[in-house]
Order: structure tokens, then sequence, then C-alpha cells
């Protein structure tokens, strides 16, 4: 399918986290960042179900100061398992653009600092060195086709835990690190630049990649880049959230009172419902 040819697009997303426990838990709080944006520029969520099972449980929801859906959910007791499933439909409306913000946006020292997990070192500074020159669309350009160069992709040889500075050291990892070495770059070299995290049409799991706040025509713009990938972000990524770093958006993080050992599980399709 030619995505970046259509005029509109309808996606439909099932996504499912499933935590199982050898023996029964007590007290878990789960926080989970899975439900899509109401809008981010031509993405627009139409319609979206997120569901519990497996435990009596208390829920709450709220959109946070970023404009992501973040939700709660507190279980007194789980037996053996607990599941969190959504279904979402959304429609892309080409020519609707990209994300659109205040004048001042580029200005957020929340996008301008680094975070623990994006602060430079020698290295990143160094790579951020040969991004230097021009405007900040095209500095973030080479940031993302040089944080591409610079990293393997390898699962399992990184974790939530690993920094922009570590795993540009080991040369490999996963989207979330090429994103933060992008991000640590980017940051280095006084862009404003944020984590998203989200959906990549005909990939297996959830995907990360950055966005550039970028002054335009009296307000900002939000660029989107893929350094896992090495180019720009088209019509088949879906944006879900929005943060610093990973940290601020992991789709599922919480914590239970009970014997050590749990085991998450996942599963996640996107497909094209519509294509015009």
């Amino acid at each position: 399918m030619d995505l970046d040819s259509a005029e509109r697009i309808e996606f439909r997303v099932e996504q499912s986290f499933r935590y199982s426990y050898d023996a029964p838990v007590t007290s878990l709080a789960q926080r989970l960042v899975v439900v899509p944006r109401r809008r981010h520029g031509d993405l627009y969520r139409r319609t979206h179900r997120l569901e519990v099972l497996g435990a009596e449980h208390v829920r709450r929801s709220r959109v946070d100061a970023a404009g992501n859906t973040v939700v709660r959910v507190s279980a007194a007791w789980v037996e053996r398992a607990v599941e969190f499933r959504l279904t979402a439909t959304l429609d892309r409306v080409v020519g609707d653009g990209p994300p659109i913000l205040p004048p001042d946006a580029s200005a957020d020292p929340r996008f301008r600092r680094p975070t623990r997990l994006t602060t430079a070192d020698q290295a990143i500074r160094e790579l951020a060195d040969r991004c230097a020159g021009g405007d900040s669309e095209e500095m973030a350009e080479r940031a993302c086709m040089l944080t591409h160069a610079a990293l393997t992709y390898e699962y399992g040889v990184t974790n939530v835990s690993t920094t922009a500075a570590e795993a540009l050291a080991a040369g490999r990892g996963v989207c979330q690190d090429f994103a933060h070495v992008m991000l640590a770059a980017c940051r280095a070299l006084g862009i404003a630049s944020r984590y998203v995290s989200g959906h990549l049409v005909g990939q297996g799991g959830t995907h990360a990649w950055v966005e550039v706040l970028v002054p335009r025509s009296g307000a900002v713009v939000a660029l989107a880049f893929d350094p896992c990938h090495g180019r720009r972000a088209g019509n088949g990524y879906l944006t879900v959230a929005l943060g610093r770093d990973y940290a601020e958006v992991a789709p599922t993080s919480g914590t239970y009172v009970g014997a050590p050992g749990g085991n998450l599980t996942g599963s996640r399709k996107v497909t094209v419902a519509n294509l015009m």
C-alpha cells in the first residue's frame, strides 16, 4: 500500500498487555499510556475502548499537560493474571498538516533540557557538532541520519534504563535508544525536541521516534523524524503520546505486592481499514 500518496487513511489498532503471576498478588497499581491522542496534526482518534480483564479494579483517566491520555488502574487482588486490551480507530486526513504549536513552544525548557536518559556525554556532543550549521530543521535532519548510521538495531542488548550515552557507546539498541540519542544531540544543539511513542504500520511492536519543534511563519511546527529508519516519519506513523523521553510515556508500568517473577506478554496489530 502506498500510504504516503493517500488523501485519507483509516487505521484500526488492537493492542494488549497481559501480566501473569506465579501466585496471587495484591495492591496492583498500573499506569497505561496506550490510548492515542485525540488529535495530533492530521491524525484523529475516532473511537477507542480500553478493557481490563482478570481483576476487580478501579480506573481513573486524565489528560496530562502534554495532551496524553494517562489511565491508572488499581486492583486490591489479582488471582493469576490481569490483561489490558485496547481497540482504537484512527483517521489520517492528509493535508491537515503537521501539529501547529504556539510561537513560544520552541522555547519550552521541558524539551530543550536533557533528562537522565538524554544527557549528552563527549561522544554525543561530538555527534552534535557534526550536525551544526543551517537552521533547526537542517540540523535535525543531519542528527537523524547520523544517529541512524551510529547505531545498529539489536533487540535485547539495552533496557528501559539505558541512557543515550550508553547506547551510543555500545553502538546497538532498539528504537527507543535511537530516539534518545537523537534527542540528546538535538538538545545539545539547542533544538527543542520530544520523544514520540506510537505505532508504525508493518512493524510488530510499538515504535518510537522524535519530533523537533521548528519556528515557521509566526508559529511552531512539530516535524517528525525516525532515526531508527533514517527518514522522516510518514503516513504510516501513528502517534500515541509525547514526552521528554521514554520514561514519561512508557506504554505500561506499575507496581504490585507479592512474590517476584511476574511475566509480561503483549500483542499488537495495526491494520489499514480504509484507504482513499
